[in-house]
């Protein structure tokens, strides 16, 4: 397992909102949904978004966003073009002035905007919740980037006419396969982020083309649970305990222990948001002896106890 694989293997989608959004010009609307991570893929017209600090990005017929949350943004066909609906947590939507929208611009199955046919037609898939998507990767990612048609040549390009049709279609089991494909838009347009020299990709990301680090990171990332050392890491990748610790702690910015204890942390805290598994329960998947143990460790790294997390979790949705 390399490292973004499993970063994206644990909670993945679950009752994304999709949608597909038809406006003709002028047009104007504001997110503050929180979400933790939102796509966007224009597939006619002209787009702007406009995030509240930074750089706006203007987005052509192929290319593709992806703004990582919380921070508020706007949609628009023109920077100047003033908000005429307000996105709230929860996919609600409103006027500017707060007044329900009451479902006007609904344009039938995961349609919305002014008219089915407008000038401008953008794919849109929100992860709802952040233990849907590593907490890794989404520290690894600028507040907005975007990716053009020409970036997106090979993976991408066959998913813009499939998810396109998939998006308006009410069949059984559409919500999962508009999910799967989702992550599957995800990965292969942070593959494409990651591959351009400007991206800056984190250290664990590029330590997995190393030849000795890169496979000490899939067996931490594949089985998290086994009771790892450094010696028996070492052995793994035919290297010394020394030498391994060294290139290990250089390629990725801290030591293997270390690595595996944050990750061991992520995926329980992944598990107490996503499920109703015990803490033991918990602690046992993620290589911990005991309850205890793993509450230690947490309220440590996350300032409260694994309980306290998951109440917390459930209270901001």
């Amino acid at each position: 397992m390399d490292a973004l694989t499993g970063l994206l293997e644990g909670p993945r989608a679950r009752g994304a909102f999709m949608i597909r959004t038809c406006f003709d010009p002028p047009w104007s609307v504001r997110i503050e949904d929180r979400a933790p991570l939102t796509v966007m893929l224009l597939v006619r017209g002209d787009a702007w978004i406009v995030p509240d600090r930074g750089e706006r990005l203007r987005l052509r017929p192929g290319d593709l966003a992806i703004a990582r949350g919380p921070a508020p943004y706007t949609c628009a066909d023109d920077p100047g073009t003033a908000p005429q609906a307000l996105i709230l947590p929860g996919g609600a939507c409103h006027h500017p002035d707060g007044r329900p929208l009451n479902g006007v611009m609904d344009l039938g199955v995961r349609t919305w905007g002014g008219r089915p046919d407008g000038e401008t037609v953008m794919l849109i898939g929100t992860y709802r919740m952040r233990g849907e998507i590593g907490g890794r990767l989404l520290d690894a990612l600028p507040p907005l980037l975007s990716l053009t048609a020409d970036d997106r040549h090979g993976p991408l390009t066959p998913l813009t006419p499939l998810l396109t049709a998939e998006i308006m279609r009410d069949e059984p089991g559409q919500e999962v396969v508009l999910d799967r494909l989702l992550d599957l838009l995800v990965i292969a347009a942070l593959r494409a982020w990651f591959a351009r020299p400007e991206a800056a990709p984190p250290a664990w990301y590029e330590a997995q083309g190393d030849p000795v680090v890169g496979p000490v990171l899939r067996l931490l990332q594949g089985d998290p649970a086994h009771p790892w050392t450094v010696a028996a890491l070492a052995a793994k990748a035919g290297v010394s305990r020394a030498a391994l610790a060294r290139r290990f702690t250089e390629r990725v910015g801290e030591p293997p222990m270390t690595y595996l204890t944050g990750w061991r942390l992520a995926l329980a805290a992944d598990r107490l948001r996503a499920t109703d598994d015990t803490i033991g329960a918990i602690a046992r998947h993620v290589g911990y002896g005991s309850a205890f143990a793993l509450s230690t460790a947490f309220k440590r790294e996350y300032g409260a106890s694994p309980q306290e997390w998951r109440t917390r979790a459930a209270q901001r949705g």
